[in-house]
């Protein structure tokens, strides 16, 4: 699973070998569900995936060998963001959520 970067830490700028940016493309639809990913084109491990409601948007990322998740969760009417890391993408749904808005009532 990733790690955080430290608070001032920054990792090593990339070298400007010959790579060039690529998009993620859409996962194939099937006659059951529209698509609604995202991955890789060379490596369908590592995914995208953007869902939202009025109030929220939350982008999830997989780690590049899709074990681990970073999701970030973006406020629509402020746009106050927070990001949360985890295995599950469950969980770091409801920590970046949480982390966002506090926890839901019933857990005060």
């Amino acid at each position: 699973m990733s790690q955080p970067t430290a608070p001032g830490d920054r990792p090593a700028r990339p070298s400007r070998g010959r790579s060039r940016w690529t998009s993620f493309i859409a996962d194939p639809p099937t006659a059951e569900k529209p698509s609604r990913g995202l991955h890789e084109a060379a490596n369908p491990d590592h995914r995208l995936r953007v869902e939202h409601d009025q109030n929220t948007l939350l982008i999830h990322l997989s780690d590049e060998d899709g074990d681990g998740w970073t999701t970030v969760a973006v406020d629509r009417t402020t746009r106050q963001w927070t990001v949360a890391q985890d295995t599950r993408q469950s969980d770091t749904a409801r920590l970046a959520y949480e982390g966002l808005y506090g926890p839901a009532e019933e857990d005060h």
